[in-house]
C-alpha cells in the first residue's frame, strides 16, 4: 500500500481538559478498556484508566512534536544508555502537561484519591542507580528545552533485583513491575530487527579494489520496540524512549516438542528472551560474561538499525548522517556501537571503511562516568571474537589507525601506545571499550570540574595527549520538575508566596531565596515544611519495619549504590563511635540522630553485601540499647528506589556525601538533597566541589583529604595501623566490629572487613575517620542554633538552581549535539 501524503490524513481534535471531560473519559476507559463497572472497580482499575486519559493528551503532543521535527528539518539526539531509572510515571507526567488540578477534581467526583491511586503504580525496573537517574532526568530536560530526542534501552522483565533482607543478610528477588502490563507503553511492531551472534565472516571481491565482508551470524534474534512517551515541563515537547525487547525468530522447536523434548524446545525462546529479563546480570562466570556482552550488542545493534532507517526515510543517504544525528553514548555500555555503526555503513549499506570510520566519528559522542578501572568494561578476545566476528575486524582495523597516528606523531612511547589500544596486551587480551568509546566520538565529556581533570591525567592520559581537544566537561545536572516541585510540594508553594513563580521555568531564578534566608518567619514555615516531610519518612518506616523514629532528631540519610568507594562503612564505623560516646558521657546535651541508609549491592559484591548486614547488625544493638536513651538509631531501609527517595529527599537535614576523593565522578543524590534544604556533610569529590562554590563554603561541611592528598598518599605508601593505633575512638570501633561484639552469632563476621582497613586502607576509612568525626561534631554545634542551621540549609535551595538538567542538556546540545 502506498503512503498517504501529509495532506491526505487527517490530525485526531486535540481533547479537552477539563474536570468533568476527563471524568467522562474515565468511565469510558474503565467500561470498554478495562472492562469494569465503576461499582466494581478498583483502585488500580481507577490508576489504569487515569493514566489511558493522560495518555491520550500526550499522545496529540507527541503527534506534534514528531510533526514538527520533521517540518523543521531539526538534528536529532539519539541518548543510548543501558539503563533509565524513570520511577513512577503519572505524577510526573501529569505535572508536566499541565492537568493535576482537574485529574484530582475529575477523580474526587468518583471518591478516589489521585495520591492513593498513584502510590499503586509499580517504579519502572529499568535502572539501578545514579546512571540510570541521571538518563531519566537528560529525557526530560531534552523534551523540556526543546530538543527532539529518542532514549535507547533494553525493556527489563525484572530490572536488577528488588532487595529484601533476611537477618540483615541482602536477598535477591526478581522484580515483578510488569506483572500487569504497562499501560504508558506502545508496541511497535514495525520497528523489529534482526539481531546476529556468533558465525562467520565471509569475504566478497566486488571488483579487483573493492572486497565486501559478509557477516552470517549462527544465531539471530528479533528485537521488536516499545515507545514510552517522555513529557517536558509545560508540555512543550513530547519525546520517546525506546525500549527493545527479544524474541526468537522460532519461538518454539515443534520437532523437539512433539518428540518429548518439552524443555529443549524452548531453548531459543528462552536464550532470546533472557537479553531482555535482567539489568547487569552477574559477569563472575563466562556465561554471565557473555550474556552481559550480548545484551549490549543486542540494544545497541537495534537501536543504530532504527536510526538509519529513520534517516533515510527523510534523506537520500548517509552523507548528512553526523549533520542531522547526534548519538551519545551513556558510558561504555553501548561502546560496542562504534564498531557497528561502520559495519552497518560499509557491510549493508555499501560505504568504504574510510567514509565510514568519519561518519561514526562524527557521529558519535561520550560520557564517562567512572574513574574505577573495573568500571571500564574490558571483554577477553576470544570471547568478543566468538560472538561478534565482524566486529572484531573492525575493532582491529580501527586499532591500526589509532597507532599508525599514534606512532606518526613520535611523541608517545611504547607503553603509551600500549595504554591508546583498543587491545590490552598486558595479560590475556581483552578489547578495551572506554578507548573504543573515546576514539569513536568526537566529543569525551566528563560529569563534573573535578572528574574532567582526573580523566585526562588518569584513566585517559596518554589518549588525551593523542586528542587534546576531545575530552570537555559537562557537569551533572537533575530535574527540578520530579525533584523539587514533585516530591516537595509544600515547599514550593512557600517558595512561590516568597519570590514568584519564575523559577518554576528558569531554576536560578531560586537565588532570589536567598534574601529570606535570615528571616525568623520563613524559617519557621521552612523548618515545619522539613517536620512534616520527616513524619512522612518515620510513617512509612514505621509501616514497613516497625521502627519509631523521633521526627525532631537529626534525619541523617546516606542513599546511593553500596560501594566501599562511596564509604557507607566510614559512616557506619562512626556511628559505633558515637553510640560508645552516648553511653560513656551520659551527662553531655547530645543531638537525637537518625542515620537512615538505603540502596543495593551487587549481587557478587561480597564486601557491599557485608556492609548491608553490619549497618543492620549495629543497628539491631544500638537501637535497642535502653542507655542509649533514643538519641541514635540506625535504619536500613530496604529496595531503594526512585519512589522511596522521593520520600527521603525532601525529609532530610544532613546528606551524606562521603566518598573517597577521587572516586565520585559526579553524583546527584547530593544535589537533590541540597536542593530540599539539606546540609551537605561531604569530601571534596566530583560534584560536591561544584556545590561548596555555588552554596558558599559555609554553607556545606567538607572535610577528609582532596583527590590529589589521596593520590599522593597512595603513591608514597600508607600505614592505616599506625593511624588507627593513634585514634582512640577508631581503633575502639573497628576492634568492636572485628570482634563479634555487633555478631555474637558469628564473631569472625566482620574480621575481612575490618582487616581490608588494617592492612590497605584503600578507600581511605582510617585516614578521614577523625576529620569525619569532628565534621560530625560541627555538624552537631550548627543543628543547636536553629536560626544558624535554617540559614544555611535555606541557601543551599536557593543557590543550588545551577545544577538543573535542563542548564546540563543546553550545554550538551549547544557544545557537543550542535542540535536545538
Amino acid at each position: 500500500m502506498d503512503r498517504l501524503s501529509n495532506e491526505k490524513i487527517p490530525s485526531a481534535a486535540p481533547r479537552e481538559s477539563n474536570a468533568g471531560v476527563l471524568a467522562q473519559e474515565i468511565i469510558e476507559r474503565l467500561t470498554y478498556r478495562i472492562g469494569k463497572d465503576p461499582k466494581v472497580a478498583k483502585p488500580h482499575d481507577w490508576l489504569t484508566a487515569a493514566i489511558l486519559v493522560v495518555r491520550d493528551r500526550i499522545t496529540d503532543k507527541w503527534m506534534e512534536s514528531t510533526r514538527k521535527a520533521y517540518a523543521t528539518d531539526a538534528k536529532r539526539v539519539y541518548y543510548l544508555s543501558l539503563e533509565f531509572l524513570i520511577g513512577r510515571l503519572m505524577r510526573d507526567a501529569v505535572t508536566n502537561i499541565g492537568l493535576m488540578d482537574e485529574l484530582r477534581e475529575a477523580l474526587a467526583s468518583f471518591g478516589v484519591d489521585i495520591d492513593v491511586i498513584a502510590a499503586l503504580e509499580p517504579d519502572a525496573a529499568l535502572g539501578n542507580g545514579g546512571l540510570g537517574r541521571l538518563a531519566a532526568c537528560f529525557m526530560e530536560s531534552m523534551a523540556t528545552v526543546d530538543i527532539p530526542a529518542y532514549g535507547y534501552g533494553i525493556r527489563y522483565v525484572h530490572g536488577l533485583f528488588r532487595q529484601q533482607m533476611a537477618d540483615g543478610w541482602q536477598v535477591e528477588l526478581p522484580e515483578t513491575w510488569l506483572a500487569h502490563g504497562n499501560p504508558w507503553e506502545f508496541e511497535r511492531r514495525e520497528s523489529s530487527y534482526e539481531i546476529g551472534f556468533g558465525g562467520s565472516v565471509e569475504t566478497v571481491n566486488v571488483d579487483e579494489e573493492v572486497t565486501r565482508y559478509v557477516w552470517k551470524p549462527a544465531e539471530r534474534v528479533i528485537a521488536t520496540a516499545c515507545d514510552t512517551p517522555v513529557v517536558g515541563w509545560r508540555a512543550k515537547r513530547v519525546n520517546t524512549l525506546r525500549l527493545w525487547t527479544a524474541h526468537p525468530i522460532d519461538p518454539i522447536l515443534l520437532d523437539a516438542f512433539n518428540a518429548g523434548d518439552h524443555i529443549g524446545a524452548l531453548r531459543e525462546s528462552n536464550k532470546a528472551e533472557s537479553l531482555a529479563r535482567v539489568l547487569y546480570p552477574a559477569d563472575a562466570t563466562p556465561a554471565g560474561q557473555e550474556l552481559r556482552l550480548r545484551q549490549e550488542f543486542f540494544f545497541s545493534s537495534a537501536s543504530l538499525q532504527d536510526i538509519l532507517r529513520r534517516h533515510l526515510q527523510q534523506y537520500p543517504d548517509f552523507t548528512s548522517l553526523a549533520d542531522k544525528v547526534a548519538i551519545q553514548l551513556n558510558d561504555t555500555h553501548p561502546a560496542v556501537s562504534v564498531a557497528e555503526l561502520v559495519r552497518l555503513l560499509t557491510d549493508v549499506h555499501g560505504m568504504d571503511f574510510e567514509a565510514a570510520w568519519d561518519i561514526a566519528r562524527h557521529t558519535f559522542s561520550y560520557t564517562n562516568h567512572t574513574l574505577l578501572p573495573e568500571a571500564l568494561e574490558t571483554w577477553p578476545v576470544p570471547l568478543f571474537e566468538r560472538l561478534l566476528p565482524r566486529h572484531m575486524q573492525i575493532v582491529y582495523a580501527i586499532n591500526a589507525k589509532i597507532l599508525l597516528e599514534a606512532r606518526k606523531q613520535k611523541s608517545h612511547s611504547d607503553q603509551e601506545v600500549r595504554n591508546i589500544s583498543l587491545i590490552d596486551e598486558s595479560g590475556d587480551r581483552r578489547v578495551r571499550m572506554g578507548n573504543l568509546a573515546f576514539v569513536g566520538s568526537h566529543s569525551i565529556n566528563g560529569v563534573s570540574a573535578l572528574h574532567t581533570e582526573l580523566m585526562k591525567e588518569t584513566v585517559f592520559a596518554d589518549l588525551h595527549r593523542l586528542y587534546p581537544t576531545r575530552i570537555n566537561n559537562k557537569t551533572n545536572g537533575i530535574t527540578p520538575r520530579r525533584w523539587l516541585m514533585q516530591c516537595n510540594p509544600d515547599l514550593v508553594t512557600l517558595i512561590r508566596g516568597a519570590i514568584g513563580d519564575e523559577f518554576m521555568d528558569n531554576t536560578e531564578a531560586l537565588q532570589a531565596l536567598d534574601a529570606f534566608a535570615d528571616k525568623p518567619d520563613f524559617q519557621e514555615q521552612f523548618a515545619r515544611i522539613k517536620r512534616s516531610n520527616k513524619v512522612k519518612l518515620a510513617q512509612l518506616v514505621q509501616s514497613r519495619m516497625g521502627i519509631r523514629l523521633d521526627p525532631s532528631a537529626m534525619f541523617d540519610i546516606q542513599i546511593k549504590r553500596i560501594h566501599e568507594y562511596k564509604r557507607q562503612l566510614l559512616n557506619i564505623v562512626e556511628a559505633i563511635s558515637l553510640y560508645d560516646q552516648i553511653r560513656s558521657h551520659p551527662e553531655l546535651d547530645w543531638v537525637p540522630r537518625v542515620k537512615l541508609f538505603a540502596g543495593k549491592a551487587a549481587p557478587s559484591y561480597h564486601n557491599a553485601k557485608l556492609i548491608i548486614k553490619l549497618a543492620n547488625d549495629v543497628a539491631k544493638v544500638i537501637n535497642n540499647d535502653p542507655s542509649v536513651r533514643g538519641l541514635l538509631k540506625i535504619v536500613f531501609i530496604p529496595n531503594y528506589n526512585v519512589s522511596l527517595a522521593e520520600i527521603m529527599v525532601p525529609a532530610a537535614d544532613l546528606s551524606e556525601q562521603i566518598s573517597t576523593a577521587g572516586m565520585e565522578a559526579s553524583g546527584t543524590g547530593n544535589m537533590k538533597f541540597a536542593l530540599n534544604g539539606a546540609l551537605t556533610i561531604g569530601t571534596l569529590d566530583g560534584a560536591n566541589v561544584e556545590m561548596r562554590d555555588w552554596v558558599g563554603a559555609d554553607n556545606i561541611k567538607i572535610f577528609g583529604m582532596t583527590a590529589d592528598e589521596v593520590s599522593k598518599v597512595r603513591a608514597e605508601g600508607h600505614n592505616p595501623r599506625a593511624i588507627i593505633e593513634q585514634s582512640r575512638e577508631l581503633s575502639q570501633a573497628l576492634f568492636a566490629i572485628s570482634s563479634g561484639v555487633f555478631s555474637p552469632d558469628d564473631r569472625n563476621r566482620f574480621t575481612g572487613l575490618i582487616d581490608g582497613i588494617y592492612n590497605h586502607d584503600w578507600f581511605m576509612v582510617a585516614a578521614d575517620f577523625d576529620a569525619y568525626a569532628t565534621a560530625q561534631r560541627e555538624v552537631d554545634a550548627i543543628w543547636t542554633d536553629t536560626a544558624s542551621w535554617y540559614s544555611k540549609t535555606i541557601r543551599n535551595t536557593a543557590r543550588m538552581g545551577w545544577f538543573s538538567s535542563d542548564r546540563t542538556i543546553r550545554q550538551y546540545a549547544g557544545e557537543i549535539w550542535r542540535a536545538g
